[in-house]
């Protein structure tokens, strides 16, 4: 299979550098991680044959891609962070750097939060959030819904949702 051209890559960068940028620093939290994935993201899918793919198909895999380069940085953040808990106790910050917000969606598993992610900011269907992260399309619809209620429940129990 050819090569994806330079010219095609750099049309291709173009239209889908922002919204990816946009869904790793939604789901990671952090704008320097969302660079060095992005940047990743594309440089994984420029050594496939991703010439052989549409458009779509090529915007669905960097998302693919990127969400695993997410799940895989968030699984080493978690194995660093519980061995410096060992060493030394937590510290708390300042009420006045208290974001309700960020913290509980920071409750939320990587996944949970790609899943959300996709369903409203990207607006994608079932269908199109199955093809970003490998999964079945009958597994997002449970993911999903698994996932809004859990952040429906971390809300109201902070009581920043009001119930109707």
């Amino acid at each position: 299979m050819p090569e994806l051209s330079e010219h095609a890559f750099g049309e291709f960068y173009r239209a889908h550098a922002r919204a990816l940028w946009a869904y790793v620093y939604r789901v990671s939290g952090n704008a320097a991680d969302a660079d060095d994935i992005v940047q990743d993201a594309f440089c994984r899918m420029l050594s496939t044959e991703a010439s052989a793919l549409s458009e779509e198909e090529r915007r669905k895999y960097v998302f693919r891609i990127a969400g695993n380069l997410i799940v895989d940085r968030w699984r080493r953040s978690q194995r660093e962070l519980s061995w410096l808990a060992r060493l030394r106790p937590p510290v708390e910050l300042p009420a006045e750097h208290d974001d309700t917000v960020t913290r509980t969606l920071a409750q939320l598993k990587p996944r949970e939060r790609a899943l959300l992610w996709l369903a409203y900011v990207e607006e994608q269907d079932h269908q199109e959030i199955a093809e970003s992260l490998g999964l079945s399309r009958g597994s997002v619809k449970v993911l999903l819904s698994r996932a809004r209620s859990r952040i429906r429940n971390l809300l109201t129990s902070g009581r920043l949702v009001a119930r109707a």
